[in-house]
């Protein structure tokens, strides 16, 4: 029990330290996810359902995160033209400026939130949960 509490205290600890680094650039950690998806494929587009299968929170409403992205002119999109139910979405220049200005302080924060961990200590670290994953 103490090493469930414990992964999920520190899993709930990360996402709020993510959502108050993100803060600044009026996003939130989902948003980000979906711009690096979209920033992976540019030029080409994803449909929304696409993207939704790439994201790392597949309880995510891919749809309506794209909806407020499209709002903030971080994303462009368009209806498919093979299938107009489906929806092409596209990083957009202002999108890629944005994590263009996040690249280096989002690789300082990750640095920071794990510097008291030497580098075998990481290695174990991302080997252990990997190994908790194949179950």
């Amino acid at each position: 029990h103490k090493l469930t509490l414990n992964f999920m205290f520190t899993y709930n600890w990360f996402k709020e330290e993510q959502k108050n680094f993100f803060k600044p650039y009026d996003i939130t950690p989902q948003q980000f996810n979906v711009l690096r998806i979209l920033r992976g494929n540019y030029p080409n587009p994803y449909t929304t359902s696409q993207v939704r299968d790439r994201m790392l929170d597949k309880m995510s409403d891919a749809s309506r995160i794209v909806d407020r992205l499209v709002r903030k002119g971080l994303v462009l999109r368009t209806v498919t033209k093979a299938d107009k139910r489906l929806v092409d979405v596209v990083i957009s220049r202002k999108g890629l400026e944005l994590l263009g200005q996040i690249d280096e302080p989002l690789e300082r924060f990750m640095e920071a939130s794990f510097q008291n961990l030497t580098i075998n200590e990481k290695n174990l670290f991302v080997d252990m949960l990997e190994k908790i994953r194949e179950n």
